[in-house]
């Protein structure tokens, strides 16, 4: 027999499911309570009971999101069969290949947020908690992006060291950033710059791991 946490658990999970693939299809301007809740295949009324609104469901989707990347990356730090080199080059393609493959959901990860925590006041700030956590809480994608961004650094810190590695890695991060964001607008063009992504991520990795050599 199903219990009422099981059900409620599944339909926060078909919800999820549906919000990620109107989202990949149309972008945020298609991912809305209704048209989330028509194509999980439930009561008109569920969504609403477990997310305050749209941004809520789209910072649950990034939270999500973030995990699996972090998993990714997690998976590449602990491979022993991986070079510190392949690594740090697996990691950063794992983020890029977000753009290519999910540049809704890329933009999301990478959204500015109108009202983050503590702008709106202890009290205030309280009650949005109360009203969007656990499931739409911007903490929890933020705690999230933090999880990968640690999985990150170990990963650069092994090539170029624990001193240098926070500033290498904000180097490493902002740079894929430009780059999917690059290939994603259509101005990464091979005719004009003569190279591709993937030959700016080898060039990332090389610069780092000569960083590394030279410490």
């Amino acid at each position: 027999m199903t219990t009422r946490a099981e059900s409620a658990a599944a339909t926060r999970r078909a919800l999820l499911d549906a919000a990620a693939e109107l989202l990949d299809l149309g972008g945020p301007e298609a991912v809305t309570l209704r048209e989330v809740g028509a194509r999980a295949g439930v009561t008109r009324g569920a969504p609403y009971r477990h997310f305050t609104g749209k941004d809520s469901l789209l910072t649950a989707v990034a939270a999500e999101s973030w995990e699996r990347i972090g998993d990714q990356v997690h998976a590449l730090r602990t491979d022993p069969s991986l070079s510190a080199s392949e690594k740090l080059r697996g990691a950063l393609r794992a983020l890029i290949d977000v753009g290519r493959n999910q540049p809704h959901l890329y933009q999301v990860l990478f959204r500015r947020r109108a009202n983050l925590p503590g702008q709106l006041g202890d009290g205030m700030d309280r009650i949005r908690r109360q009203l969007c956590g656990p499931e739409g809480d911007p903490a929890v994608a933020d705690r999230a992006a933090e999880r990968f961004q640690d999985e990150f650094l170990d990963i650069v810190a092994a090539l170029a060291g624990e001193r240098n590695a926070r500033h290498y890695g904000a180097l490493l991060l902002t740079s894929a950033h430009g780059i999917a964001g690059m290939e994603l607008s259509g101005h990464l063009d091979t005719d004009k710059w003569h190279t591709t992504a993937d030959e700016l991520v080898d060039t990332l990795v090389r610069m780092v791991t000569d960083v590394g050599e030279t410490t």
